[in-house]
């Protein structure tokens, strides 16, 4: 376990390349990730409502 009172190695060289693409690149992924996502829910609620009207007794 730690204690808090390590050193720890920094390298001080670090440089950030093409910052502008860098942070564009993961609001496209985070779209794409939500619009499958809720195309996902879509089609699991549907198969939900086809489940309970399949499973509807009719002859009440």
């Amino acid at each position: 376990m730690s204690t808090g009172k390590e050193q720890l190695d920094v390298e001080d060289d670090f440089v950030a390349a093409d910052t502008e693409e860098t942070v564009d690149a993961p609001v496209e992924v985070a779209k794409t990730n939500l619009s499958k996502r809720r195309t996902i829910d879509n089609l699991l609620e549907e198969r939900r409502l086809q489940k309970q009207l399949a499973d509807y007794d009719f002859d009440l």
